[in-house]
């Protein structure tokens, strides 16, 4: 594995319990790179207008089949979708079919069906949103079968199920084989525009991956990942979408704290959709088998090239094309004369993207294992996960990672890294690119979530340029009394650009936020919020362009963890309709939607129970 750079620290100050190197291994050791994480030079126009394509649409909250007039589409039923499987055509096949729990060798995936058990299914809630992805008539929602195709009991026509082969490193060790063990993707379907979505149902039963575990899911993990799918994209990052969720009507055993207090509990399926699901272990497991299997590598590689990255098909060398690595002695790297360093660059600013948006929401994701690492740059599976309440660096939503919070939400930058040089691993192995482009790729990633996440923080503070140490303060301020992340953000926009307002009327706009502060907290904010209405006054905006513009980045409606807890105890009695008002709401997290406010209060005492602050990794 490529030496890594030096920790990408955004909270130096900050004591976070375990630290920022848990066991069982350092995310980021210092290394010989240099002294700091440098900037390399960046890349030429030309290819920075390739590598910045997808990004572009995704800043803008918008993806694949998110444009257009959706009333001008055309509306198909389920017997019209339109199959075509080229992972299933171009990529290797494991020879049996059958969902017994064995290592799958040299083959990326296992046919085999969806196999709940399902009595009596019901749609708990789907997105209009996501069936127009499909051109999915709504109408199609209404049918009394609709529940049965989406549980798996009946087969989809045209659909060739299968389940994936791939590893990971789960909390910083490798793992070997993990799998789809209890999601079958049916196939991908094609749009009328071209666009191509796989659909996946996840707690569709056993596959060969599902090593002891009975490949199913539960209502309450169920409702969590189809409404947090959605919500994302309503906060216009990127992610996997979700179609539908469905009960399947029979019960499933869980124990949620691993304490041997297991019970029965309702059985559901979400159809999650995506481009693809493609994982950084996809390629890690083959690189782990032998010589043999590391021309699997090159074979995912490009079909991922071909069919989600073809821009960088095209690219031309050209003597005008050379990009310095910024690594003292080590050779220029030049993108343009090897795709495959292109695509890793690619994936690497993708995934510090992601990550930079979301620590601007306040997002953890709670298994940043590699095996939940998107090469799309997608936020995929949502287990334990939580939006921040109380501002804590520390925050970790996964019980299993509190005794060294390696997950939480001021590691989740270094994990990012952590995993990218995992991936980068297998490509070097396979002979696709080298130790300098692994080294360029791991700079590239530190240099743009630096970016991202600095014009991040300026536009949620209304700023012109970014002012490291007025953010450093905040955050630590924000820290130090605990103060809740989103309701902070959205109330500054309240502050005027007035240097004659009085001093004891300075905390006025954010006083909702500031609770149960104590004097000399109170002259700590005050002298913070002077100085940023310094930083106001000199920047020359207008104070109503200024909320308009950060009422746009900072939402007003998270889904919080006592959230979806209320709409799962609603479920559990068979009422779908709070969690189908949830995902209404999450959809405009940035609007305003009058009658709505209650969905922005601060949790109530009962939700920093376990079981809805943080959960296992149980589902």
């Amino acid at each position: 594995m490529p030496p890594l750079p030096p920790r990408l620290r955004l909270f130096p100050n900050l004591n976070l319990g375990g630290g920022l190197h848990p066991h069982p291994a350092r995310l980021l050791p210092r290394a010989s790179l240099s002294p700091r994480l440098r900037r390399p030079p960046p890349p030429c126009p030309t290819l920075r207008r390739f590598l910045s394509r997808a990004m572009a649409s995704t800043a803008a909250g918008d993806e694949p089949g998110t444009s257009g007039d959706a009333a001008a589409r055309p509306r198909r039923a389920l017997e019209e979708l339109a199959w075509d499987e080229t992972f299933v055509r171009e990529l290797p096949a494991d020879p049996r079919s059958d969902n017994t729990p064995r290592q799958v060798l040299h083959a990326c995936y296992t046919k085999v069906s969806p196999n709940a058990p399902v009595d009596g299914p019901k749609l708990v809630a789907w997105s209009p949103a996501v069936a127009d992805l499909l051109d999915l008539d709504h109408k199609e929602f209404e049918r009394p079968d609709f529940p049965d195709f989406f549980s798996g009991a009946i087969p989809l026509a045209g659909s060739v199920p299968y389940a994936q082969c791939y590893g990971g490193h789960q909390f910083g060790s490798w793992a070997g084989q993990l799998g789809d063990g209890r999601a079958i993707t049916l196939g991908e379907v094609l749009n009328s525009r071209g666009e191509r979505w796989e659909l996946q149902l996840k707690g569709a039963g056993k596959t060969p991956y599902s090593r002891f575990a009975d490949g199913l899911a539960v209502l309450r993990s169920s409702i969590r990942e189809f409404l947090c799918s959605e919500a994302m994209h309503g906060l216009g990052i990127p992610t996997t979408r979700a179609l539908c969720l469905v009960e399947t009507g029979n019960s499933v055993v869980r124990d949620m704290f691993y304490d041997g207090n297991s019970k029965e509990e309702p059985g559901a399926i979400v159809c999650r959709v995506a481009p693809s699901f493609l994982r950084f272990g996809s390629f890690q497991i083959h690189a782990t088998r032998g010589k043999e299997d590391l021309k699997i590598v090159r074979q995912l590689a490009d079909y991922t090239i071909r069919h989600h990255y073809p821009h960088l098909e095209n690219i031309k060398k050209s003597e005008g094309l050379s990009f310095e690595a910024a690594m003292g002695d080590s050779p220029a790297i030049d993108l343009t004369s090897n795709k495959y360093a292109a695509w890793a660059v690619e994936v690497a600013e993708r995934t510090a993207y992601l990550i930079a948006r979301w620590q601007g929401v306040g997002f953890t994701h709670g298994v940043l294992n590699t095996d939940n690492m998107s090469v799309l740059g997608l936020t995929i599976d949502y287990g334990p996960f939580g939006f921040l309440d109380a501002f804590d660096p520390g925050f970790t939503p996964n019980t299993t990672d509190l005794p060294g919070k390696r997950y939480c939400f001021a590691n989740q930058p270094d994990v990012g890294l952590w995993n990218i040089a995992q991936f980068t691993g297998p490509l070097s192995s396979a002979g696709l690119i080298s130790k300098d482009e692994a080294n360029y790729v791991m700079e590239r990633y530190g240099t743009k979530f630096m970016d991202e996440y600095q014009s991040i923080m300026t536009k949620k503070l209304g700023l012109p340029k970014y002012n490291k140490q007025l953010i450093g303060k905040l955050l630590n301020n924000l820290a130090v009394d605990k103060v809740d992340y989103t309701n902070f953000f959205r109330l500054l926009s309240n502050v005027k650009a007035d240097p004659g307002i009085p001093e004891s009327e300075l905390l006025v706009p954010i006083k909702a936020a500031l609770l149960d502060i104590g004097q000399e907290r109170k002259e700590a904010w005050i002298s913070w919020v002077q100085t940023y209405m310094e930083e106001l006054v000199a920047s020359g905006i207008s104070d109503d362009e200024r909320k308009a513009t950060m009422n746009s980045v900072n939402p007003k409606y998270i889904l919080r963890n006592y959230l979806c807890q209320t709409a799962i105890d609603a479920a559990d009695l068979g009422d779908y309709e709070e969690v189908r008002r949830l995902l209404k709401v999450m959809e405009r997290p940035y609007d305003e939607q009058p009658g709505m406010e209650k969905y922005a209060r601060l949790p109530p005492a009962w939700a920093y129970r376990p079981g809805v602050c943080m959960l296992s990794c149980s589902s």
